[in-house]
């Protein structure tokens, strides 16, 4: 094309080739070297021949670069940089728009249709030359102490792809991921969020159930942080159109091990990871831990002490209903009895229950797996939650029939439990019959004991908030959390306490369920009988100087 264009002769440019072939370089960038033509020249030649748009590299802010980077290798041996992308089009720059084997590489690369910006060749060269440095730098700075050691369970490293290995190995990626991981548990938090974003990459803790923004990693790594994950998790790397849900361990010691579940979500900038942290020991840590008032935890025992029955755990998600039916499973677990679960998944191994993953894509729903249990010989049975009527009718004859079976429902209080499940279609006498106590709860966070301070609120605003004028004595302090906190907690919080609502169905309840009463009737006979609502157990927590006045209206209704 330039002969023809008579910018150079046939014998100049054969010879530019061969150097360029001797030399391993691009032919445009040899011929840029060799300054027979200038790089803007070369550049206004192949626009204007192939009908390109042409670009000026120093118009180019680094901060509108595309998120979906080309890896380092690909862009330095095709000469090739992502520069924004549109829907599923990724616009690049390259100096030579007949390098078709250079788009065909970066196209199976990004996964994305390519339209090609004719820039100059030595500008080109100092972009890519100045995006690898920095990504290798941010790498660099990603690492860890060189003793660091972390054992992790779950996988198999033989099995993983040859063609990725240096990309999930990554030294400074695995390394950093590790550390992420051990300041999530030093932190106490529940669960981990990886997001990528179009201009930045985030890493966020859930800890107290709030959610804090931990790290910002470089962007050009998020791609290698979840291939890495992906991997220890037993999913497929290849994958990233659909969602995905593994499992990892991680070995601290020979006496403990934490469990990871991970969930992938495809988002229009890269997969978000989200990695849930369920550590064993918790369900052993027995049910005074859990925040129960001593009126409401002999509630809760003396109904999952019966040889059958039906008992109810209600929460949003979040609340600790898992933690409430381990905690009781864990006291029921003996070897006399036997004791069967369908979980989705199950978080939570205990040695001596047998635990049944749900697969719905499989046909192993809640029902089905309850209908094998009741052929298992079973004492307990504990279903992961009631979503539709076949299982909360099997529940409820499973219960009427000589079972103890332990259920969750996403309700708001106890008394509306009894209303979800007429609404589902359970008849009302087997409801009356089969139900025997139903607990809701809610999780607040709860004041660090080290730097909580005494507050003053007028008498009016705590009468609005559900105190009575009797509670309102010299006899107690209200506490709450000093602005900033401490070394030793978050904001004034450190931890939670769990506020309950425990409902016993006695027989005036199941009269009013078998009248097919509302759920605000249900409620004035469970107060004429004592129980406490979410917000006055909620109340109880502030006089013990355990959580906030801010907290209990936050997670509690009025």
């Amino acid at each position: 094309m330039l002969v023809q264009e008579k910018l150079l002769t046939e014998d100049e440019a054969a010879a530019i080739q061969a150097l360029a072939n001797s030399q391993r370089l691009p032919f445009v960038s040899q011929l840029v070297q060799s300054k027979k033509l200038s790089a803007m020249k070369v550049a206004e030649t192949a626009a204007s021949a192939f009908g390109f748009p042409l670009f000026d590299l120093n118009g180019l802010n680094s901060d509108y670069l595309s998120s979906k980077t080309i890896d380092a290798k690909v862009m330095q041996a095709n000469r090739v940089m992502a520069l924004q992308s549109r829907g599923n089009t990724l616009f690049v720059a390259l100096s030579d728009p007949t390098n078709l084997h250079a788009l065909d590489d970066v196209q199976f690369q990004v996964g994305m249709a390519l339209s090609p910006i004719v820039v100059e060749d030595d500008k080109l060269g100092k972009w890519i030359d100045k995006i690898v440095e920095a990504s290798d730098t941010s790498l660099k700075s990603l690492s860890v102490d060189d003793d660091f050691s972390l054992d992790i369970q779950g996988y198999d490293q033989a099995q993983e792809p040859d063609v990725q290995t240096q990309e999930i190995d990554d030294a400074p990626v695995v390394k950093y991921i590790h550390k992420i991981l051990m300041d999530a548990i030093n932190m106490g938090a529940s669960d981990l969020h990886f997001e990528p974003y179009e201009k930045f990459y985030r890493i966020r803790y859930r800890v107290d159930g709030i959610l804090r923004e931990i790290a910002q990693p470089p962007l050009a790594i998020k791609d290698k942080m979840a291939s890495r994950i992906k991997v220890i998790s037993n999913l497929d790397i290849s994958e990233k159109r659909i969602p995905q849900d593994g499992r990892m361990k991680l070995v601290l010691s020979k006496t403990r091990t934490i469990d990871f579940r991970v969930s992938t979500l495809p988002l229009i900038h890269g997969e978000k990871i989200v990695m849930r942290i369920l550590d064993p020991t918790s369900a052993t840590l027995g049910i005074e831990a859990l925040g129960y008032e001593p009126e409401q935890k002999e509630a809760l025992l003396s109904a999952v002490s019966r040889p059958y029955g039906l008992v109810l755990v209600t929460g949003p998600t979040g609340s600790g209903k898992t933690m409430s039916l381990y905690t009781c499973l864990n006291i029921l677990n003996k070897p006399s009895v036997n004791i069967s679960t369908a979980e989705d998944p199950a978080e939570i191994p205990l040695a001596g229950i047998n635990q049944v993953n749900v697969n719905d894509k499989q046909g192993l729903t809640f029902a089905v797996a309850l209908r094998s249990f009741l052929r298992q010989d079973p004492d307990i049975i504990m279903i992961g939650e009631i979503r539709d009527l076949e299982t909360a009718d099997m529940a409820i004859k499973a219960a009427s029939t000589g079972h103890m079976v332990l259920s969750t429902l996403h309700t708001n209080d106890a008394p509306s439990t009894l209303t979800r499940l007429l609404n589902m279609g359970v008849a009302p006498f087997n409801i009356a019959s089969a139900v025997s106590l139903i607990t809701a709860q809610r999780l607040a966070r709860r004041l660090c004991k080290n730097c909580k301070q005494p507050i003053d609120i007028p008498k009016e605003a705590m009468l609005s908030v559900g105190f009575t004028k009797a509670d309102l004595d010299a006899s107690w302090q209200l506490y709450g959390p000093k602005e900033g906190g401490c070394e030793l907690c978050n904001d004034g919080y450190k931890g939670r306490v769990g506020i309950y609502q425990v409902m016993p169905v006695t027989e005036a309840i199941s009269r009013i369920i078998m009248k097919n009463g509302t759920s605000h009737d249900i409620a004035d006979q469970a107060k004429r009988e004592g129980v406490k609502d979410l917000r006055q157990s909620g109340l109880l927590k502030v006089k013990q100087g355990l959580t906030s006045i801010e907290e209990v209206e936050a997670c509690t209704n009025e």
